[in-house]
């Protein structure tokens, strides 16, 4: 299933569901140009990057809204843009030469410059998405900043990672390590099982 399907029906059962939460999501609008950030990234994006781009853009300023388990808000091109340019302030001593595996879906204890982030918890856990060469080119890590690491891919690309939560919405199973639940209030909030 391609991504732009899948977020529209992430964003569906949002605002059906969990309208507080979907009131937070923005549209990409306009669509930002690929080219623009494919040469700041100084990276080839992937199709699935970019059609998330251009149909997801991220949420309100200032917003944690938990759309990605386990408590994630996501990004759109230029939130991505500007939480990467942090990242590489904070490892500048590191970047150019990033205590990482080679491949992609292997460890590093810093961060890695091809890693885009494509969500937050607004507390410097990102997930992102692995750039780096090799087979599992495109599979979803999750950054943890107090540890300064990643974990093995949560999927393997970002499609699965999209089918996955929306899966775990209708049939109100798990996604990763975490189940959807929606609050009094309207919102989706996961919960670590």
């Amino acid at each position: 299933m391609d991504v732009t399907l899948l977020w529209t029906k992430i964003t569906l059962w949002l605002a059906e569901h969990a309208p507080t939460t979907a009131s937070e999501l923005r549209q990409a609008q306009p669509p930002p140009d690929m080219a623009d950030f494919e040469s700041g990234f100084e990276l080839a994006l992937p199709h699935q990057l970019k059609e998330w781009w251009s149909c997801c853009g991220g949420t309100e300023t200032g917003a944690l809204t938990d759309v990605l388990p386990p408590f994630y808000a996501p990004y759109g091109a230029s939130g991505a843009w500007r939480v990467w340019c942090e990242l590489r302030e904070t490892w500048a001593d590191k970047w150019h030469r990033p205590a990482c595996d080679y491949y992609a879906g292997s460890a590093g204890s810093s961060f890695h410059p091809a890693w885009i982030p494509i969500a937050g918890d607004g507390f410097a856990d990102e997930l992102v998405v692995d750039l780096r060469p090799g087979p599992l080119r495109g599979c979803v890590l999750e950054w943890e900043q107090e540890t300064s690491r990643v974990g093995p891919p949560l999927w393997a690309d970002l499609a699965s990672m999209l089918a996955d939560v929306h899966r775990a919405l209708v049939e109100g199973g798990s996604a990763g390590y975490s189940r959807p639940t929606v609050t009094e209030d309207g919102r989706l909030d996961w919960q670590i099982r």
